[in-house]
């Protein structure tokens, strides 16, 4: 029997703009899968029904794949492949298997020999480093910073270091409700000339996407609690 394939369907990253960013590949693709493995039940069944597509959402059938999925389970969520149907997965946000537990079940696809189909759309962090003006022939993503006051400024200016003896542009992110945070020890940490792009709501209808000196930065009040938003810096 032929194995299915795997679907790795881009989300939205802003609510409302389903249909300015989900390309008609991506409907068509969920419009004929029936079997999906998604991050959140409620997100994935809100995304598939803002696509307009006809399709019955109770004829579904969804699993979780998030950070807590075991490894040991991974087996039994993508059996559906090895019996022959296509599956889907689906991120909270952005494009599964980057920064995203999508790619655990990618990786287990690589091993029994299905076939992985990733499907472009709107990713965070790429669109965050093309329109930081930052290189795009050297990059890193760190994912989330320490916490603790004193690991998250080492952390920052291991980063800024990095990024200038590397010449390498450096993208991470905070939980929303910490970016104000975020941004005050970075502007605390960071050396004056030091470049830093700051994306927030990236695709949404107040999106920003603005690189200034962390100096420049100090005289530009901006309020970032609540709201996604990605940080890359370089150092020059």
């Amino acid at each position: 029997m032929p194995k299915g394939k795997l679907f790795l369907i881009p989300n939205v990253l802003a609510e409302n703009t389903a249909q300015s960013v989900i390309s008609p590949q991506i409907k068509e693709v969920v419009a004929h899968t029936k079997v999906f493995l998604v991050e959140n039940l409620r997100t994935a069944r809100r995304y598939i029904s803002s696509l307009k597509l006809g399709v019955n959402i109770e004829e579904l059938h969804m699993e979780i794949l998030d950070k807590d999925t075991a490894p040991e389970t991974i087996n039994r969520l993508m059996q559906p492949l090895l019996n022959g149907a296509d599956m889907g997965i689906i991120s909270e946000a952005g494009c599964p298997g980057i920064a995203d537990p999508g790619a655990i079940a990618v990786a287990h696809a690589h091993v029994k020999g299905i076939q992985v189909v990733p499907l472009s759309g709107p990713s965070s962090m790429f669109m965050a480093l093309m329109g930081s003006g930052f290189s795009g022939q050297s990059f890193a993503f760190h994912g989330y910073l320490p916490i603790d006051k004193k690991e998250k400024a080492a952390a920052i200016k291991k980063l800024e270091s990095e990024s200038l003896r590397e010449n390498r542009a450096q993208i991470f992110m905070e939980t929303p409700f910490r970016n104000n945070q975020l941004l005050e020890d970075l502007l605390k940490t960071l050396a004056p000339q030091t470049k830093l792009c700051i994306a927030k709501n990236i695709t949404g209808s107040d999106e920003m996407i603005l690189t200034k000196t962390a100096q420049e930065w100090k005289q530009f009040p901006l309020d970032l609690h609540k709201i996604p938003t990605v940080f890359v810096l370089q150092s020059f």
